[in-house]
């Protein structure tokens, strides 16, 4: 038989690698950022155009190359930070294994300049499809410039993997914020497409998170700081009120090197347990410096997942760490005291409380609910006052939610129930499920998935014909993240039909012009930074159209939450809207809406219980 194996030619395998590597341009950026500043370089700047597939470049004022190391640097394991096998296990760089250049230059068109400071003059090199095509002398600053052009042109089955540019930029800006935030002391630039994102002055680490994160965090960030002779974890935790929905904003970094890990995570939110709702992700930024020889960051390609020599130890010490920090520093709101002087020039407290007023007030009934055994809830239990509060908090609730067309076809009878089945009778248990009794058996209702497949089905139906803009009176400013404005601005023609009119106003401000008509006056702002938390949330869960990722986040941030009592008006609106639908049986992610118990399943439950 003749033989069969073979060796592969260097650029077939320097594309194999590239897929282990370089997977979006994304990847690219990090590895770029890395040797930049293992080249020791204080300033880095990174220039992007069309999210990375037309061109990224990263400039940078390190020691450079000389015209061999230049031209060894794209030789796959070409590096200069191993030398021995001892040398694998001691670490403390940013790139080691010397994949990196090799990898890129097989899918894309690479420009080096670069220059060392003992030489009068540098060296370009150009490489195409991993052959070199031009090497020669030329003019340069001390440092490393490095092009990347049309990524991914001779793959073209990974150009078609990649996604919009939306979604390519904001992996590219993950990977900028994690790269900047683990290296204060060193200045960074990110342009897209000839505007600034970022221009990150050198400083310590809390103003670095502030400018990467946002001014929010100004008076939130609790320091942390515990030096032992195993492990040191230093850098700082957010307070409790600074906790959401998503996971975005944890940074868990070993030795300066970013890593995912559910398991530390999962110390630092059992450290905030009672602190924050079960369902919320606490926001930090913790650096672990210990032994590299205690840990293993070679076990995946992109080495941001890595194990330590002893999980359960490094568990203890985050947990502990993170809980003297919340114990020592004060974290809640102060309390100012201090009386407004507008206040003493009042009627109530300059004019003198005769008689006649105080007999007048204690007729009020609203003095008499407070001074009613001290219950200050307590409402009279007839009259219209009553009715008029339950009938004004129906409309509050649900007025802006019941416009579905009367000729809308109700599903009951499909689903096996007859027009006179349902006794409307309802019930709420855990003031989370609603009851609804039938001749044969009942319904379990859950309230907040009920509410969320009806406004999915209304935004959904709405975003043809888009929803009335409600225009401010006095337009609200917002301030975002730069990763969070990037992310509004992609969002704007979706949510101007979701009844949001929002403006760019510069430097990663917006002006908010409109609101829809359920959002409160003053909670403007709250409301669409909910909604981009939310949103975050969501897409980080299932991967939908930029469409359809919206309309399920404000159907799922605008649904009845579990826990909210509702009347016996409102349940029954409830059931009604509902069966209304489309789609009643499932939430918009798929979730049961209601379980159907016949009488004889009831009686099988009492049974066997």
């Amino acid at each position: 038989m003749p033989d069969i194996i073979q060796l592969l030619p260097d650029h077939i395998a320097n594309q194999i690698a590239a897929g282990e590597v370089i997977q979006r341009p994304g990847s690219a950026v990090k590895e770029m950022l890395e040797n930049a500043i293992d080249a020791g370089a204080t300033q880095i700047h990174l220039i992007i155009r069309d999210a990375g597939k037309e061109l990224i470049q990263v400039n940078d004022n390190g020691k450079g190359m000389s015209p061999t190391d230049a031209r060894l640097s794209f030789e796959r394991h070409a590096t200069s930070k191993i030398n021995s096998i001892d040398d694998l296990f001691a670490i403390r760089t940013m790139g080691f294994r010397g994949e990196a250049l090799a990898s890129i230059a097989a899918v894309a068109q690479v420009e080096l300049k670069t220059r060392t400071a003992k030489d009068e003059v540098g060296t370009y090199i150009q490489i195409d499809h991993s052959v070199v095509r031009v090497q020669e002398p030329c003019q340069t600053p001390v440092g490393t410039s490095l092009i990347i052009k049309n990524l991914f042109f001779n793959v073209p089955a990974r150009r078609n993997f990649l996604k919009s540019n939306t979604t390519e930029m904001r992996h590219i800006v993950d990977e900028f914020i994690r790269i900047s935030m683990a290296f204060p002391e060193i200045g960074f630039r990110m342009t897209n497409n000839n505007a600034d994102i970022y221009n990150l002055e050198k400083g310590k680490l809390k103003q670095r998170i502030i400018a990467l994160l946002g001014n929010n965090l100004t008076t939130k960030l609790v320091p942390v700081e515990e030096p032992t002779e195993f492990i040191s974890i230093t850098g700082f935790v957010a307070s409790p009120d600074m906790a959401s929905k998503s996971r975005g904003n944890q940074f868990f970094f070993v030795n300066n090197r970013f890593i995912k890990s559910a398991y530390l995570n999962h110390a630092v939110t059992q450290a905030y347990r009672d602190l924050i709702p079960k369902d919320e992700f606490p926001m930090f930024v913790l650096f672990i410096d210990i032994d590299p020889k205690r840990v293993d960051i070679n076990v995946h390609p992109t080495k941001q997942e890595i194990k330590f020599e002893d999980d359960r130890i490094i568990y203890s010490f985050v947990n502990s760490a993170v809980k003297h920090a919340l114990s020592k520093y004060s974290i809640a709101p102060s309390l100012d005291f201090t009386l407004d002087a507008g206040i003493n020039a009042l009627d109530a407290v300059t004019q003198p409380f005769t008689q006649q007023t105080r007999e007048e007030t204690k007729s009020d009934y609203l003095y008499q609910s407070f001074a009613d055994k001290g219950k200050a809830h307590f409402l009279e239990k007839s009259g219209d006052l009553r009715n008029w509060k339950e009938l004004y908090k129906v409309q509050q609730e649900f007025a802006d939610q019941s416009n579905v067309p009367d000729e809308t076809s109700n599903q009951l009878p499909e689903l096996g129930f007859a027009a006179d089945d349902f006794q409307q009778d309802f019930l709420q248990l855990a003031q989370s499920y609603i009851v609804a009794t039938t001749k044969k058996g009942m319904l379990l209702i859950d309230q907040h998935l009920a509410h969320q497949r009806i406004l999915y089905e209304r935004y959904e139906n709405s975003l043809g014909q888009n929803i009335p803009v409600l225009k401010c009176l006095m337009p609200q400013t917002i301030s975002l993240s730069p990763a969070d404005a990037m992310l509004l601005e992609s969002l704007t023609a979706e949510m101007l039909q979701l009844g949001y009119e929002i403006e760019p106003f510069g430097q990663h401000t917006f002006i908010i012009q409109g609101i829809p008509a359920d959002v409160k006056a003053g909670h403007e702002k709250a409301s669409l930074e909910k909604l981009l938390e939310a949103y975050k949330h969501e897409a980080s869960e299932v991967k939908l159209d930029k469409r359809e990722q919206l309309i399920r986040t404000l159907a799922q941030q605008k649904s009845i939450p579990h826990g909210k009592k509702l009347s016996t008006a409102e349940m029954e609106e409830l059931f009604q809207q509902l069966f209304q639908c489309e789609q009643p049986q499932l939430s918009p992610s798929g979730k049961k809406v209601f379980a159907k118990l016949s009488t004889p399943d009831l009686e099988n439950l009492i049974r066997n219980a």
